[in-house]
């Protein structure tokens, strides 16, 4: 297809798509859909979901660490069926670290040694290396839906470009290549698409699902202390993040993930972006909801791409004996199947719904009866042949407008309206949030919503630069739905009467610091090895890359341990890269394996082989400062002049990934939805939500009033804010807990129920806890400002604020040598390390002032840049398409 032919078929895809939103860009007021008849199959059920209300047993994991551990379990145990759905999946992942430990644990390996056992693997990604898992074994199927084209840094510079000569008049497409036009959209059926399969989902055996904000790929595994430097001298196997898992997207994207050990990133230079996010496993009978939602895209993929296309290689699926039952009832007749369980579900939400002096539920009857569950979606004819279906949006609106006394929002991007005077934002959760706290006001009703999000949603280093302009387009957007542009939650309150609405609605970011090792050992084993650390490194990533598998096998055994799962070999506090303090020292000395895949003569080997005869006390990361009982920073070692350790602190955004939502401790929304229209709305990106309320009772307090909470979900608030607030001890990257397995295995989570911590956060609306929440939050924002200079900042309104607090201090990776050579000439520094000038004290003042954090919170810059007419572009109003992809 020639490029003229291409161009006037995205033209007219794009004024079809267009023209199909506006006819239904809504999402409802309430969960009952009344706009058209688009919905009429699925009216009966709540939320207009096309799956009835369900039931099971559910629980979650805080941050990747514990979640890709209980996914490996579930994966090895696995004797029938692998479904996965993913936005993007890397064959190499380590579901286990340190890698050196645990290479039987790479997702592929794990894969294919589930389909030579005879377990059916299905995958369907969105984007990123199908190629990589279809040849491991016949028994592994993969679709990628829609077509995609290539990526990469050129086709996003050359994407920038184009996007920079868009017209809504002309269309004026012409100056982008044929590959950035099919690679932007993709393609199906010769229409151009516009949009993303989002879904994150692993089903195994038709018995335990796992879903939420993680897909398993690069970047993502993270444990809840969120260490952020990964520079090991004094042992190189030590590494927790291997090849491109080492990622820093503010400062290099992902590029070329086939070749996963090529990383730009000099990991003694520049930190990682730590990852936090949520995601739950389930068992029971919401299982089937989930299966029956991934055989419908399946056969949906076959019958649009490969009815006739690489005959025989696929096939339709119809789902085990169990799935294909569930179907019939869910969606044949539903209410036969769930009616009692429905019956059951309003007799305990009436229960739920009491507090101090009313009745208070028992909880379930018997195990059996678990959690009431429902999947919720976001799809439409383009992702799954069907009516849009915007269940996911129906459920936070409603759970926004039913809650009683606090929702809390844990949430990647804040995109939505208050009105349709801010199109082209269509969801209207924004106005159901409007709606709750004028009710809350007027009736003088002590009501709280807390917001937690990115402080920058994507991932541009310098804000300012010409690359930035989607980040700055949907950070115009996120202000825009909070506190500016004339009609936002914050401005709409105040017009309406609300003379502060942050004692109603707050927003919060987070962020972490850390320091690289590299100690005065780095150097020494770089002289006696003639080895740069950096080469023995990138070896090592190569190892781990050319790993065989088959002779792990024959080497270490089967692999199985103890009821968790460990693997055979040695597992010594120091093999971690631990001290006797039980924080990250120096790391193991147990080199026996260096030469064992023919690494004798290697880089790596000669650099291991010096490093293992120097004694270095100086720690790997200092992330467990911040955390519960962690060290004193200040009298942790370090091996180096004070020069050397100052210019080794650094810090980073914590990239806030979650999609949940927590009201009143009683429900939980958790999938893989965003809060902005391209989740929201249905016909944009595909998602899935489970709403998961349970009714096992706890004892709790709100608002200084005794309070019966909901298990699963006041657990996990907690949880969440301890993290946040550092109330929770430093987590080891293999101190294997029961929160560590599927729910299959252990049923709910562990929590130390009556903690000193705990009770510091059982009350979400006393004083008491919101004077902690607020005071930590103010004085780690304060101490990160002085130390960093972060931006987004409150300090800075203009541009030429900009230049003033951030740009006059840093190299920006990727500016041309000449200009970074300039630039440390005028005094600056790499980003993400500590401005010189506001430490004359040196080192020493540094750690006093940094000894201050705890946690991870600090408040969102409200402030930022809000004297700039136009954030997304000087002089460029961004047009429909640009419109539609940004939000």
């Amino acid at each position: 297809m020639g490029l003229h032919s291409l161009l006037h078929k995205a033209k007219e895809g794009l004024e079809e798509l267009l023209e199909g939103e506006e006819r239904h860009s809504h999402t409802h007021d309430g969960h009952e859909c009344h706009q058209d008849a688009s919905h009429a199959e699925y009216s009966s059920n709540r939320f207009c979901s096309f799956a009835p209300q369900s039931s099971g047993h559910a629980k979650w994991y805080v941050d990747g660490a514990s979640y890709f551990w209980a996914v490996s379990v579930a994966l090895e145990e696995a004797r029938e069926s692998i479904y996965i759905l993913d936005w993007w999946l890397s064959p190499e992942l380590y579901l286990r670290r340190p890698p050196a430990r645990n290479e039987r644990y790479r997702l592929d390996y794990m894969l294919k040694a589930a389909a030579e056992r005879g377990v059916r693997v299905y995958v369907i990604v969105y984007k990123e290396v199908p190629q990589a898992l279809t040849p491991l074994h016949p028994n592994i199927k993969v679709f990628r839906h829609p077509d995609h084209y290539p990526s990469g840094n050129d086709f996003v510079s050359e994407l920038s470009s184009s996007l920079q000569n868009f017209s809504l008049k002309t269309f004026d497409l012409a100056r982008a290549s044929e590959d950035v036009i099919k690679g932007l959209y993709g393609t199906a059926e010769d229409t151009v698409l516009f949009w993303a399969h989002h879904e994150k989902l692993c089903l195994i055996d038709g018995r335990v699902a796992f879903m939420g904000g993680l897909d398993m790929c690069f970047g993502r595994w993270d444990t809840n202390s969120h260490p952020i430097a990964d520079a090991h001298p004094g042992n190189v196997d030590q590494i927790l993040f291997p090849g491109q898992d080492y990622n820093n997207a503010r400062i290099y994207d992902f590029e070329d993930v086939d070749k996963w050990e090529n990383n730009k990133l000099d990991r003694t230079k520049s930190s990682r972006m730590g990852w936090s996010d949520i995601s739950i496993s389930l068992s029971g009978p919401i299982v089937d909801s989930l299966a029956i939602h991934f055989v419908q895209r399946w056969n949906f993929i076959f019958n649009s791409k490969y009815i006739s296309r690489d005959i025989g290689k696929y096939q339709l699926l119809e789902g085990p004996p169990t799935h294909r039952h569930a179907a019939s009832h869910l969606l044949e007749d539903g209410e036969e199947y769930f009616g009692g369980l429905h019956r059951r579900f309003t007799r305990h939400m009436h229960r739920f719904l009491g507090d101090a002096g009313e009745e208070t539920f028992r909880g379930p009857q018997g195990p059996s009866d678990g959690a009431h569950i429902q999947l919720t979606r976001s799809c439409s004819k383009w992702s799954m042949g069907v009516s849009t279906e915007h269940s996911i949006a129906n459920a936070y609106i409603e759970a926004i407008r039913n809650a009683r006394h606090f929702v809390y929002i844990e949430n990647q991007f804040f995109i939505t309206a208050t009105s349709d005077e801010q199109k082209p934002v269509g969801n209207k959760i924004g106005r159901a949030i409007v709606d709750r706290i004028l009710r809350a006001h007027e009736n003088g009703e002590y009501f709280h919503i807390v917001v937690v999000m990115p402080a920058v949603p994507a991932f541009a280093g310098d804000l300012k630069s010409d690359g930035a302009l989607g980040t700055r387009a949907i950070m115009e957007f996120q202000y825009n739905s909070i506190n500016r542009g004339g009609h936002s939650i914050v401005e709409t309150l105040r017009n309406s009467g609300v003379e502060d609405p942050h004692r109603y609605i707050t927003f919060y970011n987070l962020r972490s610091f850390d320091r690289i090792n590299t100690s005065a050992i780095m150097g020494r084993a770089e002289r006696e090895s003639g080895v740069r650390y950096e080469t023995a490194r990138r070896e090592f990533d190569e190892r781990y890359e050319g790993y065989d598998y088959e002779r792990d096998q024959h080497v270490h055994g089967d692999g199985r341990g103890d009821e968790y799962g460990w693997g055979d070999g040695p597992r010594r506090r120091e093999d971690y890269g631990r001290g006797d303090d039980g924080y990250y020292g120096r790391g193991g000395n147990d080199y026996a394996s260096s030469g064992q895949y023919g690494y004798d003569d290697s880089q790596y080997r000669r650099y291991q082989e010096a490093a293992r005869h120097l004694s270095d006390q100086t720690w790997d990361t200092i992330s467990a400062c911040y955390m519960e009982n962690g060290p004193d920073l200040r009298r942790i070692p370090w091996t180096g002049s004070p020069e050397d350790e100052f210019n080794a602190f650094v810090s980073e955004e914590l990239y806030i990934h979650s999609k949940v939502l927590i009201a009143d401790d009683h429900l939980v929304i958790c999938g893989s939805a965003n809060l902005n229209d391209r989740s929201q709305l249905g016909n944009h990106d595909s998602e899935i939500a489970v709403v998961i309320e349970d009714p096992t009772p706890v004892p709790s307090m709100m608002a200084g009033r005794p309070y019966t909470a909901s298990a699963f979900a006041t657990s996990l608030r907690r949880q969440l804010f301890r993290k946040h607030l550092g109330l929770l001890p430093d987590q080891r990257p293999d101190a294997v807990t029961r929160n560590w397995t599927p729910v299959t295995h252990d049923p709910t989570n562990e929590y130390d129920w009556g903690s000193p911590a705990d009770r510091l956060v059982q009350d979400p609306m006393s004083p008491e806890f919101l004077r902690l929440w607020q005071t930590t939050a103010r004085r780690n924002t304060e101490i990160f400002s002085r130390a960093f200079h972060p931006v987004p900042n409150d300090q800075v309104r203009t541009w030429e604020d900009y230049d003033r607090f951030f740009s006059r201090h840093f190299v920006i990776p990727g500016e041309p040598a000449e200009q970074a050579a300039e630039g440390y000439k005028q005094g600056k520094v790499d980003y993400g390390h500590v401005v010189p000038d506001e430490f004359p004290g040196g080192v020493e003042e540094l750690k006093d002032w940094l000894a201050g954090i705890r946690g991870t919170l600090v408040e969102m810059p409200l402030q930022f840049l809000i004297d700039v007419e136009d954030l997304a572009k000087n002089g460029l109003t961004l047009n429909s398409l640009t419109d539609k992809l940004y939000t």
